[in-house]
């Protein structure tokens, strides 16, 4: 995706909210960044930078939930006022021991996936694209064929990249010492990660609680856009007391 997948949901914040929507590195105006993990924490570190002494609440969807569990492992919290993250795992492999990653896979199935990803990246996008959703065709406006061609705009190359990273990656151990106030989001309906992820990860951080949009799947701003921007709306009114 891009940062722009947000603008709907920022105009539905309403006035007085300031936010900030960036595309991360390796996707649309940053393709010519570096397509690691490590570089999005970069440049969200930048932005916190540019941002303080301000506090920011940082909302990571999928792979940027990935970000956010990473910069804060590597810099603290303590420059956020708090968090959201909407339906990723902590370790997307699911491994012994492990039944939290994505839905009916393993180590072998998303190492298939992963030379799909090389060999057929349309049809791969095709895949990607649909099961973003609750709703095969989509959300009501954002349609699957408008995810489709979104993904279709990147480099594929940067993309497999990414996900590489994504395969790799077991932020477990951060969760736990996340200190400032979480709100930890997820679909009811998601074909990608089961609720079992978020359940852990509101289990893990001391002031997580858990928010569950029961007519969306992965995409929970796309697919319920006005109750997904009240909870966030009412979450960072908390903050200010």
């Amino acid at each position: 995706m891009k940062g722009a997948v947000f603008d709907d949901l920022i105009a539905r914040l309403g006035p007085g909210v300031v936010c900030a929507a960036p595309d991360l590195p390796g996707h649309a105006s940053a393709a010519a960044q570096p397509a690691t993990l490590s570089a999005c924490v970069q440049a969200l570190n930048q932005m916190l930078d540019r941002l303080a002494p301000r506090r920011p609440v940082l909302v990571g969807w999928s792979m940027g939930a990935a970000v956010a569990w990473r910069y804060c492992q590597l810099f603290g919290d303590t420059r956020l006022a708090g968090l959201v993250t909407v339906d990723m795992s902590p370790q997307i492999v699911p491994r012994a021991g492990w039944r939290h990653g994505l839905i009916g896979q393993s180590a072998q199935s998303i190492a298939a996936t992963t030379r799909r990803f090389a060999r057929d990246w349309p049809g791969a996008v095709e895949g990607i694209a649909t099961t973003m959703f609750a709703n095969r065709q989509g959300a009501p406006g954002f349609s699957r064929e408008t995810a489709r061609r979104v993904i279709l705009s990147q480099d594929p190359d940067k993309m497999r990249a990414l996900w590489a990273d994504l395969v790799a990656m077991d932020a477990r151990a951060a969760i736990a010492d996340i200190q400032v106030p979480y709100l930890v989001c997820s679909g009811a309906q998601s074909r990608v990660y089961p609720a079992s992820a978020a359940d852990w990860i509101a289990g893990q951080a001391p002031q997580a609680r858990r928010l569950v949009f029961d007519h969306s799947g992965h995409s929970p701003h796309l697919e319920e856009p006005d109750g997904f921007a009240r909870a966030v709306t009412r979450f960072a009114r908390g903050l200010a007391g």
